[in-house]
């Protein structure tokens, strides 16, 4: 395996953090970024081949520095990890505008800032490989109470998809991994927001977050380390997948869904195919 310069962002937890860990032992040279400084290098140490970046992806100013920055101790990049991201809890209703639009500011125009900074380089290149963390939330939205969470997903599963297209021609890669229940700290109070007016009339979505809080998380079947393994070697197959469902549960509901919607398909073909001139 060809050594690699990557690009992660959110690396002070979860996958990011296990990204670290996984690609350094592997004598990677990998840029890591977090909110706080102090939050990622508590977390993942030093390291000759470590470079940690305290950035605000929600300003294109951190981010293109990040990157420049990444750049000039590397001097290239080739693989992104647009991992950061929150979950946000509550139904549409609820949510208020504030609340809805900060998590797409984080979970999608965080993403969309890094392609942005990232792409003159990979095109000038000629090479490069873009990991999209969205979630099974972005393929499949049933989820009470996680309506405005799924729509940021939804939003990177389709900017991905013509990503994906636009760069080709440039030996881009991207890839959209949606994973299913991972054993992380998501659904822990610092990195799954609550609504801050709750419309009790919802008992599906108190239901799903009493459900979600007290009995899923610690529990979830999905070990990260494997995950994260099995995206990294994804960086090293020669036509990866646009879709790459991570967890036997993620792959699960996604057959769902696309029997469901085949079904739907079918039982309304003759009035959906009956509109044209």
């Amino acid at each position: 395996m060809d050594t690699k310069t990557w690009f992660i962002t959110g690396a002070s937890k979860g996958f990011g953090l296990e990204f670290i860990t996984q690609l350094l032992a592997q004598g990677h040279n990998v840029a890591a970024t977090s909110r706080t400084l102090k939050g990622l290098t508590d977390a993942a140490g030093a390291h000759e081949n470590l470079l940690p970046l305290e950035v605000n992806l929600t300003d294109e100013q951190s981010v293109g520095a990040a990157v420049a920055q990444t750049i000039s101790r590397f001097g290239r990049i080739d693989v992104v990890v647009n991992n950061a991201g929150f979950g946000l809890f509550g139904a549409v209703e609820e949510l208020t505008d504030a609340e809805a639009r900060n998590n797409f500011d984080v979970n999608v125009f965080g993403s969309l800032n890094v392609i942005r900074a990232v792409m003159p380089h990979l095109r000038e290149q000629k090479s490069g490989h873009i990991f999209n963390i969205s979630s099974i939330g972005g393929y499949t939205g049933g989820f009470a109470g996680f309506g405005i969470y799924c729509a940021t997903k939804f939003a990177v599963s389709g900017l991905t998809e013509a990503l994906a297209v636009e760069a080709k021609p440039f030996n881009i890669n991207v890839t959209l991994v949606l994973p299913g229940y991972f054993r992380t700290s998501f659904l822990t109070d610092e990195s799954l927001a609550l609504p801050k007016n709750q419309i009790e009339a919802y008992a599906s979505a108190r239901e799903s977050q009493a459900l979600h809080k007290q009995q899923i998380n610690n529990n979830q079947p999905g070990d990260p380390v494997k995950g994260v393994a099995e995206m990294i070697k994804l960086a090293e197959v020669q036509n990866p997948p646009v879709y790459y469902f991570l967890g036997p549960d993620a792959v699960g509901m996604a057959e769902q869904k696309i029997a469901s919607v085949q079904a739907e398909i079918e039982a309304f073909r003759a009035s959906s195919t009956s509109t044209n001139f």
